[in-house]
């Protein structure tokens, strides 16, 4: 039986870059390093970076982080203040940052929930919308 999401590894090309990137402007922690990568850690999740050819989605595929409401702005200020390439304009419930790390990687930061997504589902439907 699975018990969850394990860890999340995505392909660099230029650890040291990637590494200032993820533990410096995200403020992820990091723990170990050597050659071909690094491990970092946000929260509970295990986030392992891994020097090889990055090949970024092209679709709406992406890696969601989580914020707290009250740290959103200023978060996404300093994001901005970096001059870190955005992707998309949040559509959606909740306040997002939709963003590139230096690999073109899709990430959005997001304040609220998967309950608080349903709770607005319940006014707003997606269409086609079938609750299971």
């Amino acid at each position: 039986m699975l018990l969850g999401l394990n860890h999340i590894t995505i392909a660099v090309s230029d650890l040291e870059r990637s590494l200032a990137f993820y533990i410096e402007l995200l403020g992820m922690k990091a723990h170990v390093r050597w050659d071909g990568g690094a491990y970092l850690s946000l929260g509970a999740v295990w986030f392992c970076l891994s020097c090889n050819r990055p090949m970024p989605s092209l679709d709406y595929s992406h890696i969601a982080l989580d914020i707290a409401q009250q740290d959103f702005a200023a978060f996404t200020a300093k994001l901005r203040g970096a001059k870190v390439p955005e992707w998309k304009q949040n559509s959606s419930e909740g306040q997002s940052l939709y963003f590139l790390d230096p690999d073109g990687h899709k990430l959005e930061v997001h304040c609220g929930s998967l309950q608080s997504r349903l709770d607005t589902l319940k006014s707003k439907p997606y269409s086609g919308l079938v609750w299971l």
